[in-house]
């Protein structure tokens, strides 16, 4: 009967002896070679006549080898099931010599293998942690952009036959050419050098837009880029162009830009009729209570930013002041080792290169499944399928409202049966269910702050961790 001895080599570092004797796989040898005999298709015998002598001579030496070796698999897991070891990936082989196998003379063999245990860990306590909410002030600004963004996206295009106003729309044919006026054949990085646009007159710099006024379709003006924009358009319009914006000679570029049509952008009107249309079956009247929608809307996206913002901080609560000790010495050389097929074994260098990256994806991990774990997170089906129709809806442009059509329950049917999707969603949802449940934990204090000012910290933050 196999014996399994567990011994300490290091902080969670386990070395495990597996003591196999002779009963524990010979039976298993001697029915694999008869079923062998039954299967084998050997010139000059009858199928599954094969005596069993002929078939040892010829296989026993790998089937003993497999016997053997699948007893120690069997044993271990066993062993790890009953003695309930919380073990990290698999335990590694300490070295063995396949030579001492000898089917000829049966003897009981000794394997040990290497275990990494994973910790017992306290999670940080994020009632404690110095968090922030953050409360966006919506601005007369803020609104006024952005109904004028929703006039212009649902307004209408009048044709012109020339240049009048600022607000006139150009599209336009950026042609690189020398000081000549004389067409370039290459560009700069080897870019094409002609790109069609389409942008206002009031992009171009203020002193610039003299020239435009007054123009007709076909007619062009040539300049460098640094004398037509300004730095916010310029940049914009050079990564357009595909033009290197550390290339300081490029940026002076000069183009012939012609004008290939014009338009007017007739904004929408703000009446009932447009707000219905934005919003229909919602009762919005009047002016003021377009302004109190728009205002909510705006409103709801920086607090959804700002819920965003709560999540981030608990997880580096959760990750920095978790603490967590790790096998080391048994990680290490488990990331050695070839991970899939084909794979190459790591260098020292390379894993010591990867080992912090590692050890905190690993920190992770560990943490989210206790967070599930002791708070009971589940992810039902139904979720699931929920979140395949909302996708479907996000995709198609349609509100989820109303009563649904069996084309839709099918689609999500569909997609139960994806086994990617399937896993991709629950890791989603699961993902969100964790945050959520951080985001009762914690106890913020409340901060007004402007959108500016709360963009620009999210961005520094962002650099920072890349």
């Amino acid at each position: 009967m196999a014996t399994i001895t567990k011994e300490n080599i290091g902080l969670l570092h386990e070395k495990l002896t597996v003591k196999l004797e002779k009963t524990d796989y010979l039976p298993s040898f001697e029915k694999a070679i008869k079923d062998y005999s039954k299967k084998a298709n050997i010139p000059g015998f009858r199928k599954g006549q094969v005596p069993s002598g002929l078939i040892k001579k010829m296989y026993g030496t790998s089937v003993f080898s497999d016997e053997v070796l699948r007893s120690v698999d069997r044993e271990l897991v066993k062993y790890l099931e009953t003695d309930k070891l919380d073990i990290f990936a698999q335990p590694l082989p300490l070295e063995i010599d396949m030579h001492q196998l000898d089917m000829n003379h049966p003897a009981d063999y000794i394997f040990q293998f290497e275990v990494g245990m994973k910790p017992e860990f306290t999670l940080a306590d994020l009632a404690k942690a110095k968090t922030v909410r953050y409360k966006v002030q919506v601005t007369d600004e803020m609104i006024n952009t952005e109904i004028e963004r929703l006039q212009n996206r649902h307004g209408n295009m009048k044709d012109l036959d020339t240049v009048n106003t600022e607000e006139d729309v150009l599209n336009v044919l950026f042609t690189q050419v020398d000081e000549n006026g004389d067409e370039i054949t290459g560009g700069p990085d080897s870019h094409p050098v002609k790109k069609d646009n389409s942008l206002l007159v009031k992009y171009f710099k203020e002193d610039f837009r003299k020239n435009l006024i007054g123009k007709t379709i076909n007619d062009f003006v040539i300049a460098d880029l640094d004398t037509a924009f300004a730095e916010k358009e310029r940049e914009w319009i050079i990564g357009d162009l595909g033009i290197n914006k550390e290339d300081e000679a490029a940026k002076k570029s000069i183009f012939k830009i012609q004008i290939t049509k014009i338009g007017l952008l007739e904004k929408k009107e703000l009446n009932e009729e447009f707000f219905t249309q934005l919003y229909p079956n919602q009762e919005i009247k009047t002016e003021a209570d377009f302004r109190n929608k728009i205002n909510g809307e705006i409103q709801a996206y920086w607090d959804n930013q700002a819920k965003n913002q709560i999540h981030d901080q608990a997880y580096h609560e959760l990750l920095d002041h978790t603490e967590i000790k790790f096998p080391e010495g048994f990680l290490k050389k488990w990331m050695k080792m070839p991970q899939a097929e084909g794979e190459q074994t790591k260098t020292d260098e390379q894993v010591e290169q990867e080992f912090p990256l590692f050890i905190n994806q690993l920190k992770w991990t560990l943490i989210t499944d206790k967070v599930i774990r002791e708070n009971s997170i589940r992810v039902e089906p139904e979720e699931l399928r929920n979140f395949a129709k909302q996708q479907l809806f996000g995709y198609m442009g349609i509100n989820s409202g109303g009563e649904e059509q069996s084309w839709i329950n099918d689609y999500a049917e569909k997609m139960m049966k994806d086994r990617k999707y399937v896993e991709e969603t629950y890791n989603r949802l699961q993902t969100q269910k964790i945050f959520e449940w951080a985001e009762t934990q914690v106890k913020p204090e409340e901060k007004e702050i402007t959108a500016e000012e709360f963009t620009k910290m999210v961005e520094a933050h962002q650099h920072h961790h890349h």
